[in-house]
């Protein structure tokens, strides 16, 4: 799944233009992988715990995220997605979860808080709560509605 997730993300980062079908199963493809999102987001918190450090739901999930991140950089996913019900308030809790979880045990979700000395631990979850908040940047990017939201 994380590889198929990867070529996904290699179409979509593409800079080349897309045809009108190529939109529409992009936008039909964004559908579902918010739903996933929305679905699967709560497994990301599971890697706190150093016994569910590869945990796969995990790294589909924080995957599915950075599709996300990328179709909402692009104008003519980014208005389909906004409109989503849910997306933006799943978005908005896991991140104040993922905020609390990083209170509460080493923080794993933030690159700075992933650091000892001078090596940089490469643990799947640092950047998440980044991806996040782009997440929900974009989902706000001139609409009002989703501003008011947050």
């Amino acid at each position: 799944r994380v590889t198929l997730l990867d070529l996904i993300m290699a179409k979509i980062s593409e800079k080349s233009p897309v045809t009108n079908e190529e939109t529409m199963v992009f936008l039909r493809h964004a559908d579902f992988l918010a739903g996933c999102f929305q679905e699967k987001c709560q497994a990301v918190l599971k890697l706190t715990s150093a016994a569910d450090a590869k945990d796969e739901e995990a790294l589909v999930t924080i995957r599915l995220l950075d599709v996300l991140c990328e179709m909402t950089s692009s104008n003519g996913q980014l208005e389909h997605l906004q409109v989503l019900p849910g997306l933006l308030e799943t978005a908005v809790d896991t991140l104040r979860l993922t905020h609390l979880a990083g209170k509460q045990t080493v923080n794993i979700f933030t690159a700075t808080h992933a650091m000892t000395g001078q090596e940089e631990i490469s643990h799947p979850a640092v950047g998440f709560k980044s991806h996040l908040i782009r997440l929900i940047g974009n989902l706000c990017y001139k609409n009002k509605e989703n501003q008011d939201k947050v």
